[in-house]
């Protein structure tokens, strides 16, 4: 349709072919550029001056420019749709990583017809809406390219092989089933029906129902593992917090300083420990404020405490511990107890059960252990279970909305009612996966994406 737009938010675009560069920019010693549309096959023709390659081989090639200028000496590959990525035709450039290697190939690219620069996440969305992949996979891709630790890495994995899809699929066919069965009944009351059909799909709801909750139920592990568990390190003045950051960070990220009330505001420092996410807060001391900025930096220690998934209450070994009431409760689990600088006693604390942690942060006394008891605090939150995670709000919300309907539907009585109810059901998990009504969620879902992606 001539003048129509090529925008990913347009629900039937007229596709012109998209091209971006797939690596990071800088130097390095490889720069990958990728093509998909109808286009892609004559790009790649008129970049090399010759036919195209054998699908899905390597083949070594010269790249010219319209003016027959030689830009590089690169791999390129050719991948007919739909049996590529996205879903249509498919070329890959594997050129050498100067950057001016890389922005001479995207100029001639620019100038061919037919073809426009991808945006975010295009390359994806292609895939999506070609059926490639679903929703879940999709955001998957995102989450592994922003892993930094191996427990993201492993979970964007697992929801990346369709982990999570699958199993919303299993439950919409469950509920497709017990709808059937119900609008069997409901239309048909005066056919040679089973007897029972409906209350068969009442039990199959009501089963159907606890296994969505009990799934709900998972503490948001998957949503934590990937923004990271927090943990605030508490504490009054000089009791050695911003040391204990600086120790976990293995770099100076906290001012530290003999001087009381150093700490201000909340210094935040991503970690990975045991290959799982952690966000170490410093605080500051917790103590009647000497003037407003301080009370500002305690007031602010208190809610990053409340917030916190992990507090961790650092002191003074020699001047014992502060009045723990209204600070930390030492059986609370998500609370760990520390004594600093046992390196100034005269003998080191005996080690007692239920006793603090014992280190010196200036020694590196004791360290090792508290990581570790740290370490296996956060994978007791974060890992545990096979079930597919939900890692995304977007997900607990549908499952939410679903969980709703159910609980309509088997308390609604009228077939008609139930009926409309379990309809309502299959709309909310099918926007779980992108099988129905989410045009509306997919500039939401791709604009965080990386070009080339």
């Amino acid at each position: 349709m001539p003048g129509r737009s090529d925008s990913p938010s347009d629900p039937m675009p007229m596709r012109r072919t998209i091209f971006a560069v797939a690596t990071p920019p800088g130097r390095g010693a490889l720069a990958v550029i990728r093509l998909s549309g109808p286009e892609s096959g004559d790009a790649l023709s008129a970049l090399t001056g010759r036919a195209l390659p054998a699908p899905r081989r390597a083949s070594l090639a010269r790249l010219h420019d319209a003016a027959g200028d030689v830009l590089d000496s690169g791999l390129v590959l050719w991948f007919p749709g739909p049996a590529s990525a996205t879903g249509e035709d498919v070329a890959e450039l594997h050129l050498h990583g100067g950057a001016a290697v890389a922005a001479s190939i995207v100029e001639a690219l620019a100038a061919l017809p037919g073809l426009r620069p991808a945006e975010p996440g295009e390359f994806t969305r292609r895939a999506f809406e070609n059926g490639k992949l679903d929703l879940t996979e999709a955001e998957a891709i995102a989450d592994l390219v922003d892993a930094e630790t191996r427990g993201q890495q492993r979970q964007a994995l697992r929801q990346m092989a369709g982990e999570l899809g699958r199993l919303t699929d299993g439950w919409g066919d469950r509920l497709l089933r017990a709808l059937a069965h119900v609008e069997a009944d409901l239309d048909f009351p005066d056919e040679d029906l089973p007897e029972g059909i409906a209350g068969e799909a009442e039990a199959a709801l009501e089963t159907l129902r606890g296994e969505i909750a009990r799934h709900l139920d998972d503490g948001r592990r998957g949503e934590r593992l990937r923004a990271g568990l927090h943990v605030a390190i508490l504490g009054p003045p000089n009791a050695g917090k911003s040391s204990l950051l600086n120790t976990l960070a293995r770099r100076d990220v906290a001012i530290v300083s003999d001087l009381a009330g150093t700490t201000r505001d909340v210094i935040e420092v991503h970690l990975d420990l045991a290959g799982l996410p952690v966000v170490v807060a410093d605080t500051a001391g917790l103590r009647a404020a000497a003037d407003a900025v301080e009370e500002e930096g305690v007031r602010r220690a208190w809610r990053r405490a409340a917030e916190a998934d992990i507090r961790l209450l650092l002191f003074d070994a020699i001047e014992g511990p502060p009045d723990l009431a209204g600070l930390i409760d030492p059986g609370d689990p998500d609370c760990l107890l520390v004594a600093n600088k046992i390196d100034l006693l005269d003998e080191p604390p005996p080690a007692a059960a239920g006793a603090p942690l014992a280190i010196s942060v200036r020694s590196g006394a004791g360290v090792d252990a508290l990581l570790a008891r740290l370490g296996a605090m956060v994978e007791a939150r974060l890992t545990g279970g096979g079930a597919p995670v939900l890692t995304r709000a977007r997900h607990r919300a549908a499952l939410e909305e679903c969980l709703a309907a159910l609980d309509r539907a088997l308390a609604a009585g009228p077939l008609e009612l139930v009926a409309e109810d379990l309809r309502l059901a299959m709309r909310a998990l099918g926007r779980i996966t992108g099988r129905v009504d989410v045009e509306d969620l997919l500039d939401v879902i791709f604009r965080d994406f990386c070009i080339g992606k």
